[in-house]
């Protein structure tokens, strides 16, 4: 646990410092930033980081926004970085921030559709309610995003000449097998995976291309109860230890992943669900060290 640890400092460390242009010129759509220590805020400032144009930082709730974009303009003054608050799953709140973007820089090239919610439900408690707002709130939203984001992205101009963006969804590796999370929340990032999946055939031609990232156990501001319960039972040692990284993970490291399937230097990489899990997903359970 303490060698976990370590590394996990060293990667906190080493996240920071890359190349600082792979964005360049990019203008950006992040929803899903609005917890301090979550996937959206940690991409919104990466891209910063790394170049971008503009950079819309967007949420449903908005009560850390504003300093975000404070944060962001103080240390990349050269990006724009534009607040908007809507429910990522109203579709005409979705289409007019997609349209302020290329009413404002004639060009929309990233799209990441991180807006989610997550549920503990058991199929014996929830009810049909319950479902499908979990599933409007994850895999409608990812819907609407590909849909909208996907056509703003065919708009070409002087600066822009041909076709081309790059469209990412939030899933989970409890899209990808079982056991990972609630039924309901499960079934939402199965379909946020399958939407990814078909989505990229049917763009095909446009130079668009779709994919989906998988988180596993994050440190995040939707997972942050389960450490605060793990420290109140003082078994925090034991968070992450079902994967053979055998830690649990931090926003950066899947901000990371999201920059490289957003940019360039991923341009053939299209229709993927990509875990970023520490290796959960790669078996189903085993006893450590034993071959079965």
């Amino acid at each position: 646990m303490a060698d976990s640890q370590s590394r996990l400092k060293l990667i906190t460390t080493h996240l920071g410092g890359a190349p600082a242009t792979s964005l360049a010129d990019k203008v950006c759509i992040i929803t899903g930033t609005n917890s301090i220590i979550g996937i959206g805020a940690a991409t919104a400032k990466l891209f910063c980081a790394r170049g971008a144009k503009a950079v819309y930082v967007c949420d449903y709730e908005s009560n850390n926004l504003s300093d975000l974009k404070s944060q962001l303009n103080k240390k990349y003054p050269a990006t724009d970085v534009i607040v908007r608050e809507f429910d990522a799953a109203d579709e005409a709140a979705l289409k007019d921030c997609i349209q302020h973007a290329t009413d404002t820089y004639g060009r929309l090239d990233i799209f990441f559709a991180n807006a989610g919610i997550v549920t503990m439900n058991l199929v014996q408690n929830a009810d049909a309610e319950d479902f499908m707002n979990t599933m409007r709130v994850n895999a409608l939203s990812v819907f609407l995003a590909i849909k909208h984001a996907s056509d703003a992205m065919k708009v070409t101009s002087a600066a822009k000449p041909v076709s081309s963006g790059s469209i990412l969804a939030t899933a989970s590796v409890a899209g990808i097998r079982s056991g990972a999370g609630s039924s309901d929340y499960s079934a939402s990032k199965a379909a946020v995976i399958n939407l990814v999946q078909t989505s990229a055939w049917q763009l095909v031609g446009t130079g668009i291309r779709v994919n989906a990232i998988c988180p596993g156990l994050i440190q995040s501001g939707m997972t942050q109860a389960v450490f605060d319960a793990a420290a109140a039972r003082g078994t925090s040692g034991k968070i992450g230890q079902l994967n053979p990284t055998k830690r649990h993970g931090i926003s950066e490291e899947i901000a990371h992943a999201a920059l490289f399937l957003s940019c360039d230097e991923a341009s053939y990489v299209n229709g993927v669900a990509f875990p970023v899990d520490g290796g959960l997903s790669a078996s189903h359970p085993v006893v450590e060290g034993k071959v079965h």
